[in-house]
């Protein structure tokens, strides 16, 4: 072959950094050589791979087509690596999860995970919604667990389980103890949310829809645990997953608003890239996730697993 698996392992890290300074950090490679790797590469084959934009390097049509098989060809390497080493065949797992499943499902099911196959490696990285839909698209991430839906039309999402809103308030507060509300009760109330581009937010603008213009939304923030925080403490009232909220319920500390006429219901799913290859790391941890999953209807149903 004209080729080495470095110099794709240096095309891949350029391609999805954008920076042969910077892929040569990551690849703990000196610049020079990340470089002639990515120059030889081309030279080898007459054929450009990337636009030089000043210092940054975009990817050309050519490359684009390059990216995802050198990607695959890379994973099959590492896993045959992994065999050799007298392994299992599992190569470092890259995964990222929206803030909700990030938080509350996924850190619990991957130290399961690691239990059961201790030679792998899995870095996850937790972020809004958006920010994993971006990096899966862009081949930074093996497999992405997001909330809501995605319509990127390179990428596929799988269905996982289902998961539900909850308006919710500190004990305290007026409508604590209302039954049944409509969205008109809530019109005036001062709202705590998640940030746009979340999945969470995208769920709740759907379903408040036809109120949004006259909500007081007070607050905006990242994280569910803040919220949490801010609605017990009396700033206003909030909406986020049941899941994020079933210890709080169950202790009392916040109280569920029932708003039976908003549905506030969504779906978790799995993210993968169409062009990507699936890793026999990847098919085990979707295989764990669904077993973990069970049968259970909804997100707080699931019977989370213990980390000895």
């Amino acid at each position: 072959m004209k080729f080495t698996l470095r110099q794709l392992e240096v095309f891949v890290a350029v391609a999805r950094i954008e920076s042969a300074s910077r892929a040569a950090e990551v690849l703990s490679l000196s610049q020079s050589a990340t470089s002639t790797a990515l120059l030889e590469l081309e030279r080898q084959f007459d054929t450009r791979l990337f636009d030089r934009i000043g210092k940054r390097l975009k990817l050309n049509a050519q490359g684009e087509m390059l990216l995802p098989k050198a990607g695959e060809l890379l994973d099959r390497a590492r896993e045959l690596e992994a065999l050799l080493d007298g392994h299992h065949g599992f190569g470092p797992l890259n995964v990222g999860a929206s803030l909700t499943i990030g938080n509350y499902l996924a850190t619990l099911i991957i130290g399961r995970f690691l239990q059961i196959h201790p030679e792998c490696r899995v870095r996850l990285e937790v972020h809004n919604t958006a920010t994993i839909v971006r990096q899966v698209a862009h081949f930074e991430l093996d497999l992405g667990l997001i909330e809501g839906d995605c319509q990127h039309p390179d990428l596929v999402a799988e269905p996982w389980v289902t998961d539900e809103l909850v308006v919710f308030a500190a004990p305290n507060h007026p409508l604590a103890n209302r039954g049944p509300l409509e969205p008109s009760d809530v019109a005036d109330e001062a709202w705590i949310l998640r940030e746009p581009g979340s999945g969470t937010r995208e769920t709740f603008d759907h379903a408040m829809r036809h109120w949004l213009t006259g909500l007081d939304i007070r607050l905006e923030l990242e994280h569910t645990e803040a919220i949490k925080r801010a609605v017990e403490s009396g700033l206003g009232i909030g909406c986020i997953s049941r899941l994020a909220l079933k210890e709080a319920f169950r202790r009392g500390s916040l109280v569920p608003l029932e708003m039976p006429g908003v549905d506030l219901t969504r779906q978790f799913h799995f993210l993968t890239h169409k062009q990507k290859y699936p890793s026999a790391g990847v098919r085990a941890l979707l295989d764990l996730c669904r077993d973990i999953t069970g049968d259970a209807t909804r997100s707080d149903e699931i019977n989370l697993p213990f980390l000895a």
